[in-house]
């Protein structure tokens, strides 16, 4: 379960990102996630989807 907080989630799904997944889309199938959402909820913190380098700046 990924936290709803969105500055622990920036962290926690970078983490993810970099340690377990090898794209967004495979994050949020492997943890039943709604990929709009979570965009959505760290764009509300100014993170943007990087898929270049897998992660959110």
């Amino acid at each position: 379960m990924l936290p709803k907080d969105p500055m622990l989630l920036f962290s926690v799904v970078n983490t993810r990102l970099r340690d377990e997944y090898a794209s967004l889309d495979e994050l949020c199938t492997a943890e039943d996630v709604d990929q709009q959402t979570l965009c959505n909820t760290l764009q509300e913190i100014g993170m943007f989807y990087d898929p270049a380098q897998n992660q959110f700046k």
